[in-house]
């Protein structure tokens, strides 16, 4: 007889339990790679979508920005104008004031010179007075005086005669 059957050989509960596990590992490991790929795209999409949204929040944080800083211009210029405008009324103030000061000053000079000519006109009048009073008194005294020495030479002369 020859050590050759023609019957399978039967595997042993060992060999079947292998196969088994064989199978099942060979299973998962095709299983873990399609979820390894799958979790790949899906890691992709996610990716991809942030990446999106991250530009739309720059877009909205630059134009945020925008807004901001031409806000503050608009602020600044507002200020800016406003500050012009004070300085123009405070100018104009100014100027109307220096403009009515030298008004008072005129004014207070020609009163002055009204004043200092009313004087002169009355020192003239009174010196010319006094001096025409002077010339008035001179003449009462030397009419006097050549009375009294005429009225002194006649009566030497007639004390004499």
């Amino acid at each position: 007889m020859s050590a050759n059957t023609t019957k399978p050989e039967e595997k042993g509960f060992f060999e079947k339990v292998k196969e088994t596990i064989e199978e099942f590992w060979d299973g998962t490991k095709e299983k873990a790679e399609d979820i390894k790929d799958a979790a790949e795209d899906k890691f992709e999409d996610v990716k991809k979508a942030v990446t999106a949204k991250k530009a739309t929040a720059a877009k909205k944080v630059t134009t945020a920005k925008r807004v901001v800083a031409n806000k503050a211009a608009d602020a600044t210029t507002q200020a800016k104008a406003a500050v012009k405008t004070v300085k123009a009324k405070a100018d104009a103030k100014v100027t109307a004031a220096n403009a009515k000061a030298k008004d008072e000053t005129a004014k207070a000079k020609k009163a002055v010179a009204e004043v200092k000519a009313k004087a002169d006109t009355k020192v003239k009048a009174v010196t010319t007075k006094a001096k025409a009073d002077v010339a008035n008194a001179k003449k009462t005294v030397a009419a006097k005086a050549t009375k009294a020495k005429n009225t002194a030479t006649k009566r030497k002369a007639t004390a004499a005669h």
